[in-house]
């Protein structure tokens, strides 16, 4: 029976997930673009400069997708965006260094990619404002999928 209940409550818990990864992503990229939270790593405070390759862009894709992610509007297309540049990022220039995330600094990239990638397949969860979305588009007749994630 505690498997019934913990089930009950599994959209609400990966609503709370959704928007605490959201919220951390789009505070990286706010840090980098604007210098606020103590500027861009690297930086001492600064920013990233305008139109450099990558990290000017990163820090777009973190600030935006970081922030549909974190209100659940686009959640799916949003998180696989941002799934893909931790990717990138960890391929790119953490495993230049060493091999294993713990050796190169890139456990953050590990974790936001992984969490995103979850964030494709389960959806919004709770709070979002997919789920809005999916309700007036319910009510108006349309034929909706179900976004609830499905219990083991």
């Amino acid at each position: 029976m505690p498997s019934a209940r913990l089930n009950s409550v599994q959209p609400y818990a990966l609503g709370l997930f959704r928007i605490v990864v959201g919220l951390l992503f789009t505070a990286h990229g706010a840090a980098s673009l604007f210098g606020v939270f103590g500027g861009a790593m690297g930086t001492h405070g600064g920013t990233v400069a305008t139109g450099t390759w990558p990290g000017w862009y990163a820090a777009v894709i973190q600030l935006v997708a970081g922030a549909l992610v974190l209100v659940g509007l686009g959640t799916r297309g949003a998180a696989l965006v941002a799934s893909g540049s931790m990717a990138f990022a960890y391929f790119d220039i953490h495993q230049q260094h060493a091999l294993l995330p713990i050796q190169n600094g890139g456990e953050p990239a590990v974790m936001f990619c992984w969490a995103f990638l979850l964030l494709v397949f389960t959806g919004s969860g709770a709070f979002g404002l997919d789920r809005l979305f999916v309700r007036r588009a319910g009510a108006q007749g349309e034929r909706v999928p179900e976004q609830a994630p499905m219990a083991a």
